[in-house]
């Protein structure tokens, strides 16, 4: 059998710590799809293709990992559809404890044959987010050491100031 997981997220953009959750997650499972969620009601800084080449650019050498878009669908069904079960959620600190327990419950609920597994983030990335990244970027701070190469390049074209 094998044994497979989805990785769900936003991603805008990818930062150190989601590459090392997934990392991490390939320890445990032969194949993880990165689920990079296309929320309808949010706008994103980066389109679903730049963030799937985002992740291409820094895991592509990884055949055990698939990067899917992912809308307008419960998860558990998109697990399932996937033929997975297990979902993979980042743990970055307490605070996202009582979001992640209350998701957990309700996946449970629509579908008990799927579960939820937290992983904890290196420590130098217990911190990070995707919006703190972009909120950083945007008054010119360095966020180089916090995401992969090519998304800084991107940051800084987009955040370029205008003279």
């Amino acid at each position: 059998m094998v044994r497979q997981a989805v990785y769900p997220g936003t991603f805008d953009p990818p930062t150190n710590g989601h590459i090392d959750v997934i990392q991490r997650s390939l320890r445990t499972f032969d194949k993880v799809f990165v689920a990079v969620t296309l929320n309808p009601d949010k706008t994103p800084l980066f389109s679903f293709e730049e963030r799937k080449k985002f992740f291409l650019d820094e895991l592509g050498d990884l055949e055990n990992l698939e990067i899917v878009g992912f809308e307008k669908q419960l998860l558990v069904d998109f697990a399932a559809d996937l033929g997975v079960n297990v979902i993979i959620r980042g743990m970055r600190a307490v605070s996202d404890f009582d979001y992640e327990f209350q998701m957990t419950l309700m996946n449970r609920q629509l579908n008990d044959k799927i579960e939820t597994l937290f992983l904890m983030p290196s420590e130098q990335y217990s911190f990070l987010s995707s919006s703190l990244v972009k909120e950083v970027a945007s008054f010119g701070g360095d966020v180089s050491h916090l995401v992969p190469s090519k998304v800084f390049e991107a940051l800084t074209v987009r955040f370029k100031p205008s003279n």
